[in-house]
């Protein structure tokens, strides 16, 4: 058999145990150590695992990854999203639908210091569910405002996806950060615009609030500082040189902890929910990443990914049209899976795939950098598709009196938004990288 052959017959395996419902990071160890023991044996695979876990684990980089979701964590507990909502609605409520855009760019700033969709969207929906409610908003319209704007928790940075998809394919975190700035900015307009469309067609979905005084909106501004600062603080510091991502996370989280102490949102109760919440994702994420590593083993063994790039760029098929089957393989499996279980599994098999082609000249490094926040892009929609949609679940338990078929309805217009940027991006690489040249 050949190599892609053996890849095949252990991905229709992984498909089958996720589909009985193992694990995705158990499906990847059971169907990557029975691949390995097929090609090579059983000795070399038990030599492989004795310091497998070693290997990974003790990957400095990765350190980032509890620290962003300590942020996040800190963050949800320090009351910094009801300031964030609180100030885009007096900037903004009296708009017709505003008071939705204000959910919508709040969780873009709330996504700036915390890194994860699920919380960026649980913690925005406990804030800002009940306002629209009593403000008359349509069921539909609010939980799909909301879980749409929740999956700006990964594209703007910090972002735990690009950080292990940097891990994976050796690229510079500081450099992906950047680079998602400019497409997260496009996607929160975009989201804002939709709402205001569906506003003009069906104004009793959408009603007006009530116009704030200047020196309430000034006040409202002013009480988003930390998150202002804290985003600064990380990111230009990262891009600056000042300090590592891993050093920068934890300045982070330092000063995030200081303003939920602050406010008065960080009992030592909730300390210790934050460091337990923090361990549970991070437990997740790390296991996931050894099995994808098993995988990713017996991937290297069968030279699938080279023999499959080899293929493909053989066929003469045009670039466009294979990143375009790509993104289509995306997003279907967008459909039966979490967002870091897609990175970790399909990157080894596609990055091999575009570095081996030419799009719109771009050297491999800009190339690495834009199918990253590409991808990143098209995986965050499976948070808002169903069956699996994890975003419209948080919302849909929040928001009893609103039918789950409901809020997928409501999300259809969002998702328009989200292929039209994919659109654009794919097309005209330079949103994503125009940051990396300022």
């Amino acid at each position: 058999m050949t190599g892609i052959e053996h890849g095949l017959v252990i991905g229709a395996l992984l498909l089958l145990l996720m589909a009985v419902r193992v694990h995705i990071a158990m499906a990847m160890m059971i169907a990557g150590s029975i691949g390995y023991v097929w090609i090579a044996g059983s000795a070399p695979l038990l030599s492989y695992l004795k310091s497998a876990a070693w290997a990974r684990y003790s990957v400095y980089d990765l350190s980032v990854v509890p620290m962003f979701l300590l942020m996040g964590q800190f963050a949800t507990h320090g009351g910094l999203s009801k300031a964030l909502f609180r100030a885009g609605n007096t900037l903004i409520g009296h708009w017709r639908g505003g008071m939705a855009m204000a959910a919508v760019s709040a969780c873009a700033g709330f996504g700036a210091i915390c890194g994860s969709s699920l919380a960026t969207a649980a913690t925005m929906g406990q804030v800002a569910l009940p306002e629209l409610r009593s403000h008359k908003y349509s069921g539909r319209l609010a939980t799909a405002a909301i879980a749409a704007g929740g999956t700006l928790g990964i594209l703007i940075p910090p972002s735990v996806p690009l950080v292990i998809y940097a891990i994976l394919t050796e690229q510079n975190i500081a450099k992906l950060f950047m680079a998602a700035v400019i497409p997260g900015i496009i996607a929160m307009l975009g989201y804002m615009i939709v709402i205001g469309i569906i506003a003009r067609v069906d104004p009793n979905a959408a009603p007006r609030g009530d116009r704030a005084s200047w020196p309430e909106k000034i006040q409202a501004l002013l009480d988003t500082w930390p998150v202002i600062l804290i985003f600064v603080a990380v990111i230009g510091g990262i891009y600056g040189g000042f300090f590592t991502p891993t050093e920068a996370a934890s300045i982070g989280a330092l000063a995030t902890a200081y303003v939920a102490w602050r406010s008065g949102g960080l009992s030592k109760r909730g300390f210790l929910e934050c460091v337990y919440g923090t361990a549970q994702a991070t437990a997740m994420i790390f296991l996931i990443l050894l099995g994808a590593d098993i995988m990713n083993v017996f991937l290297a063994l069968t030279q699938m990914p080279v023999e499959l790039a080899k293929w493909v760029t053989g066929m003469g098929l045009s670039p466009i049209l294979v990143l375009l089957v790509i993104i289509l393989i995306y997003l279907v499996l967008g459909c039966i899976m979490d967002s870091l279980s897609m990175i970790m599994l399909t990157v080894p098999i596609f990055f091999p795939i575009i570095m081996g082609m030419d799009f719109w000249g771009l050297d491999p490094e800009g190339k690495a950098i834009w199918f990253g926040i590409l991808s990143l892009m098209v995986v965050e929609i499976g948070l808002i598709t169903p069956p699996v949609g994890l975003n419209v679940f948080i919302i849909s338990s929040m928001a009893k009196e609103t039918s789950m078929k409901d809020t997928f309805i409501g999300i259809i217009p969002f998702l328009m938004s989200d292929l039209l940027r994919i659109a654009l991006i794919v097309f005209v690489p330079s949103v994503a990288l125009i940051a990396l040249k300022l």
